[in-house]
């Protein structure tokens, strides 16, 4: 009987091991019915031995390939119970993921097959769970257990590079070695069962410039010297291959764009060790003269270059500037040149780069010689002086020659000059010139009180050429003589003091000197200024208000001129200190005896005689100057104050007429107007959709074509309410019919404050109390 468990085990453990691994796996047996014993007979030794047996499963895990697709569906495994002795009905029931779609179980025999292919990169594994039951009733004999069938992995997935393809960029002249970038493959098979996942990269494509690291993926440069100036990029083709790289194995590429980036490796040179330039003599000042270029194999910020002049003679007329957009060297001039004086420089240039690597030790520099032929140019003419300073006296007389200005034409040629004056610096042509040799002349008389400067302007030109111009300032002044006597600036007026003493200087006043000599006066000749004394005290205002003083003035020029001025002396009430009080004429009526309160009262008087008269005239102006003869009614003014009889004038108008417009069928005449004119009768109302708006414009109409109508300025009273209103008219001549046909029964609802109303409309209402 113990053969017979052990032979049972055995099988158990051959049918639990996966058929695609050699290596078992077996677990210890569970129980899975507890509280459940059986009776197991058996011979150990010879003897009948009554023991407790367990019974369970006997399994680890379970394995099934991937991607099978064979004609019947494959076997995972197989479970056995020590239950199944054969004398009990046993039946093997599966749940859990997959269990009757993918998995199916032989419920008698427990084997395990697999339905559908599967894919482990969808799902690794699957979870279910096992119960036995009795195959009749259905009744559970052990309690589930759970197990786990993994999907074993094929190599089906090759490498991807999923960031691909690259690009990447290295200095150019890199050492070997120096890494360039890194790629990344991934391959969908499992890393841990076998060589599915195992990567190894290579390069297809990029030798002998690179290499790769074939565990880390590494690019790296593998060639010495590779300059960017022979060739910029580079592609390189890289495959990442499964299995170990072994044969068999998938494969999937990539491509990396590798740029070598730029070093400044290259110095600048110029196209030509020689520029020859020819620049005309009149050129600018800081205006081009000639370009020199020097190349550069390198790019960016290592290309750009700076230019200098290092040697030559008289380096300090030019100058040279770099230009940063075409990377020349713009030559320009820093001084004027000048064909007869020298007819051509040579210059040194200089190109040097503006980065560059001190450890390289090459000269990032180059050098060029520059030859300049200066061409003449057709100068105009040079005056001798810039600015000419002559003089003149002013009493020289017509054709005097005042001076002479000279200019010379600086070409070779020598071209001969003509003079002219620019008039508009002499508006008043006082001065000629003679246009051949530069002579200048008096035209008219000069006066130097009236223009001590005259500033013009003397234009030079070449006979053969009229557009070659030059100008030059004359400045001539006009020289002094004495033509003018001497007087007083102004009309002075001096005072004086009636009560003052002899010998009490009145005033000082300064003589207008129009010459540059100095006067001959009684004092203080250094400002032309004289003092006027008193001789006696005797000054009074009642006798004598002003005294007019003559002074002749006289210089002492060559001849001597002199002038007679009159002084204005006034005589005034001062002070004791000698301050000037009054000097109006107020001084004669104050012996009258009035003082200064009588006058503001005599003054008060008239001006209230004044208001009191216009006040009066104002009043009878207001009064109306109206005719009131009535038999003179020519131009008359007509005065009316007819406002009409209100609502009992129905002579006037007919009021019912505007309150109703379509009861009118025809024209009524008025009763209080005999028509002068026949009137056209109305036209019948509007049709019964007028409203009010339109009703008052055809009133409007009709009254202002009515020529019986009442002034135009009078007053139309129109009672109309409109088509359709809920209100009526309030006017007692729209009421058709008496008080006693009216009902007024609704006041009764309305509550005792409407008793007296009621009262005064119906008797039959509130009766009277009896």
């Amino acid at each position: 009987m113990l053969t017979d468990v052990w032979t049972s085990l055995l099988l158990v453990w051959i049918t639990c091991v996966p058929y695609t691994s050699m290596t078992p796996i077996i677990s210890q047996s569970k129980s899975l019915q507890t509280g459940s014993t059986a009776l197991l007979r058996g011979l150990v030794e010879g003897q009948r031995i009554l023991s407790r047996a367990k019974r369970g499963w006997v399994w680890n895990q379970m394995f099934v390939l991937e991607e099978f697709s064979g004609p019947d569906p494959i076997l995972v495994g197989r479970l056995h119970t020590d239950l199944d002795v054969g004398s009990t009905p046993i039946k093997y029931v599966l749940a859990g993921e997959g269990a009757g779609t993918i998995f199916a179980i032989n419920e008698i025999t427990g084997d395990i097959h697999a339905m559908k292919r599967l894919d482990r990169e969808e799902k690794a594994e699957y979870t279910l769970t096992a119960q036995v039951t009795n195959r009749d009733t259905d009744q559970p004999l052990e309690p589930p257990s759970e197990f786990i069938i993994k999907v074993q992995d094929i190599n089906d997935n090759p490498p991807q590079f999923v960031e691909g393809p690259y690009r990447a960029s290295v200095p150019e002249m890199s050492q070997v070695g120096t890494s360039v970038t890194r790629v990344t493959a991934t391959d969908a098979d499992d890393p841990v069962y076998g060589n599915s996942a195992k990567l190894v990269y290579s390069i297809l494509e990029g030798q002998p410039y690179f290499s790769i690291d074939p565990n880390t993926a590494i690019i790296k440069i593998a060639l010495h010297g590779m300059d960017r100036e022979m060739r910029e990029e580079y592609l390189v083709v890289i495959q990442a291959k499964d299995m170990g790289g072994h044969m068999g194995g998938l494969s999937g590429t990539t491509t990396v764009t590798v740029t070598l980036t730029d070093v400044n490796d290259n110095p600048p040179k110029f196209s030509k060790s020689l520029y020859e330039f020819v620049i005309p003599e009149d050129l600018g000042i800081g205006k081009p003269g000639g370009k020199v270029k020097a190349n550069d194999r390198d790019i960016g910020e290592n290309a750009k270059s700076t230019y200098n002049i290092i040697d030559g003679d008289e380096r300090d007329v030019f100058e040279i500037t770099t230009d940063a957009q075409t990377q020349e060297g713009i030559l320009r001039l820093k001084k004027p040149l000048n064909f007869e004086t020298k007819k051509s420089y040579t210059l040194k240039v200089e190109a040097a780069n503006i980065r560059f690597d001190p450890n390289s030790g090459a000269p990032f520099k180059d050098t060029a010689t520059v030859k300049i032929a200066v061409e003449d140019s057709d100068e105009p003419p040079v005056f001798s002086k810039p600015t000419f300073v002559l003089q003149v006296d002013e009493n020289a007389p017509i054709n005097t020659v005042v001076g002479t200005v000279t200019a010379r034409d600086p070409d070779v040629t020598g071209s001969l000059v003509r003079y002219f004056i620019d008039r508009h610096t002499d508006l008043e042509r006082q001065f000629n010139v003679n246009v051949d040799d530069g002579k200048i002349t008096l035209a008219k008389p000069l006066d130097r009180e009236t223009d001590m400067w005259h500033n013009i302007t003397v234009t030079a030109t070449e006979i053969r050429n009229h557009s070659q111009i030059s100008r030059a300032i004359v400045a001539i002044r006009v020289l002094d003589i004495n033509d003018n006597a001497p007087e007083f600036a102004t009309e002075y007026e001096a005072f004086l003091c009636e009560n003052g003493k002899p010998g009490q200087v009145g005033g000082i006043h300064q003589a207008n000197l129009l010459d540059v000599f100095f006067l001959q006066l009684l004092s203080l000749p250094t400002d032309n200024s004289i003092s006027v004394l008193a001789k006696h005290d005797t000054f009074r205002r009642q006798k004598q208000e002003m005294y007019f003083l003559p002074i002749i003035v006289t210089d002492n020029g060559n001849p001597p001129m002199s002038s007679t001025n009159t002084l204005t002396i006034r005589v005034c009430g001062c002070s004791r200190e000698g301050i000037v009080q009054s000097c109006n004429v107020e001084a004669y009526v104050l012996p009258i005896g009035l003082s200064m309160g009588a006058l503001i009262a005599i003054l008060a008087c008239i001006i209230l005689l004044l208001v009191v008269l216009f006040v009066t005239l104002r009043r009878h102006k207001n009064k109306p100057l109206i005719i009131k003869d009535d038999e003179d009614v020519r131009e008359n003014i007509i005065r009316y104050d007819d406002e009409g009889g209100g609502e009992e004038d129905t002579e006037a108008f007919d009021i019912a007429t505007l309150q109703n417009p379509d009861g009118i069928n025809g024209y009524l005449p008025r009763k209080d107007i005999k028509p002068d004119l026949q009137f056209m009768p109305r036209q019948s109302g509007g049709p019964n959709g007028v409203d009010v708006d339109e009703f008052i414009n055809v009133r409007l109409h009709e009254a202002d074509n009515d020529p019986t109508a009442p002034p135009y300025d009078s007053i139309q009273i129109y009672g109309y309410e409109g088509r359709g209103s809920i209100a009526g008219s309030l006017s007692s001549l729209e009421t058709a019919s008496s008080d006693s046909d009216q009902n007024y029964d609704y006041l009764r609802e309305w509550g005792p404050r409407f008793r007296r109303l009621g009262e005064l409309y119906s008797v039959d209402l509130y009766p009277p109390p009896s």
